[in-house]
């Protein structure tokens, strides 16, 4: 089995389609995806695991209110926790294929339109209890009903039944999406017992480790998962997550060696910290992104040259500059670059350019009063410094650009989505749909920029039915232009994700979907 697997997959390599293009139009064909994670995630481990140990992360992005319910996860800690608990169906790997998990294959009919997946057998949850396909229903539907405030709740939309058959969950569309496995890949989709409805944040699911106790905003403490079904993953005895939002007490603590690994280094000093004895970093380029929000229905963001003005009054280069001192590049107020598949190359990049801002600043009427911009250390990584630096050249044009520093705690729950103009960051998502259905179509919880537009709607529902690619990708094109001309966010840049982890530590791969191996970096590394 194993040789023929391989050859298969030399197959794909040297004849010129990509494993994603495989995968893709065998289920569009019909064709079972019974691929396992073997042959998805590529090559095996170069060295073999070691067994054992306790990994401590220091991590950075916690608050007191972090949730445990995986539809509420908002910051990196709470996705950090979800990924030591929980599974999802299926997952991205680091070159970006679809690798079968809790559903050990799946298959589409010809137009996209109806999908099945095949449930793995034998697995169970953290309380001993089966999993089944039942499981699976109720999760999903939990996650798309009406009331729910899952951050997965825009990606299910598309979806008008959800059914049991057997072994099989059966997903009916409303139309064809061919993205649909990449969009079940949501790290807030994780299987639980009942679909979680009963108490979502109980967190019992079928990951590589079991939550022992939890303080939000503090510490969290994991053991092993005795009985984890996946068992080339989970080396360590536990693990034991350590908040520490402030950047220069996180670099201490690796460098102490108090801690084993970090998250969120920031670009100004990870030159520097690559020098530290014993101390690696490790940075990827990929989807992420730090971003400005203004809520488009809400006064004075819901006129169009107000957000024009904010728009051309930001020095994109200076930011990519002085902040990211490099470990990134330019964005241009859409939240796509070329790391996306069909991504247009064509969109003119928005220049900084200080007369157009207040020429449009003037044609909006705006009184002069203060526009307040709520900015944390907690946002991204030189939220604050790069705020500082667009508040100059935006008063420079005679917009009257003020800032208010506030405490990162809280910041995910009372700042973020909450208030109309702050600082944020996105880790990117693998497909287009998945991006603009997630934060930018009108019926997503995770809307952080209330923008509401119906041609803009429509594009996408017709983009994710498109099987042509070059259709698709001009309907893209389309959709990118509508948000870069009408939507209240804007995107200065992309960031690499930026890590550091000392020398103790073994068997790190950099991921570009998420910080920290993709959030896998626990189950995939080891004590050397």
């Amino acid at each position: 089995m194993k040789d023929d697997l391989a050859k298969l997959l030399d197959f794909i390599d040297t004849s010129g389609l990509s494993r994603r293009s495989f995968l893709t139009r065998s289920a569009a064909f019909g064709a079972t995806a019974a691929l396992g994670a073997s042959v998805l995630s590529g090559k095996a481990y170069a060295q073999e695991p070691k067994k054992g140990g306790i990994l401590k992360m220091g991590l950075g992005g916690g608050e007191t209110t972090d949730p445990i319910d995986p539809g509420l996860a908002d910051g990196p800690v709470a996705f950090a926790v979800g990924r030591q608990w929980g599974d999802a169906i299926v997952n991205v790997t680091a070159d970006g294929q679809i690798e079968p998990r809790l559903a050990e294959s799946f298959a589409s009919n010809a137009d996209g339109t109806e999908w099945t997946f095949t449930i793995r057998q034998g697995v169970k949850f953290h309380d001993g209890t089966d999993m089944t396909v039942d499981d699976v229903v109720a999760t999903f539907k939990r996650h798309s009903d009406e009331n729910s405030k899952s951050g997965a709740f825009g990606i299910m939309q598309g979806i008008s039944e959800i059914t049991a058959d057997g072994q099989n969950v059966v997903l009916k569309l409303a139309s064809g999406n061919a993205d649909l496995p990449y969009l079940l890949s949501d790290y807030h989709l994780i299987v639980q017992p009942k679909g979680g409805v009963d108490d979502p944040n109980a967190g019992i699911g079928t990951g590589a480790y079991k939550i022992v106790s939890a303080e939000p905003g503090v510490r969290y403490v994991f053991e092993k998962n005795a009985n984890d079904w996946d068992t080339t993953r989970g080396h360590y005895d536990g693990v034991e997550m350590i908040i520490i939002n402030d950047n220069t007490a996180r670099n201490s603590a690796l460098q102490a060696g108090q801690v084993h690994m970090i998250n969120r280094v920031d670009p100004k000093v990870a030159k520097l910290m690559g020098q530290a004895p014993g101390v690696k970093v490790m940075n990827v380029s990929g989807r992420g992104h730090y971003v400005f929000i203004m809520h488009v229905d809400k006064a004075p963001f819901d006129n169009k040259d107000l957000r024009l003005a904010l728009k051309y009054s930001i020095n994109r280069q200076e930011l990519v500059d002085k902040i990211l001192d490099g470990f990134g590049g330019i964005g241009n107020d859409i939240p796509i670059n070329a790391a996306y598949p069909l991504f247009d190359e064509t969109l003119e990049q928005r220049p900084f350019d200080l007369a157009k801002a207040a020429e449009h600043y003037k044609a909006s009427g705006h009184d002069g009063s203060p526009i307040e911009l709520l900015v944390a250390d907690t946002a991204f990584p030189g939220a604050v410094d790069a705020a500082t630096l667009w508040q100059a050249s935006a008063n420079e044009a005679g917009i009257p650009l003020t800032l208010k520093k506030v405490p990162d705690d809280g910041y995910w729950s009372d700042v973020w989505n909450v208030q109309p103009f702050c600082a944020s960051y996105w880790g990117g998502r693998p497909v287009q749909d998945q991006m603009y259905s997630t934060a930018y179509i009108s019926t997503a919880d995770w809307n952080d920029t209330k923008f509401k537009n119906t041609d803009f709607d429509a594009l996408v529902i017709q983009a994710r039915a498109e099987t042509d690619a070059a259709k698709r990708k001009v309907l893209y094109g389309q959709i990118a232009r509508i948000l870069h001309e009408e939507g209240g966010v804007i995107v200065p840049m992309f960031n690499d994700f930026i890590d550091a982890h000392s020398e103790a530590i073994a068997g790190w791969a950099n991921d570009p979907n998420f910080e920290m191996m993709g959030g896998w970096a626990s189950q995939r590394t080891w004590l050397a």
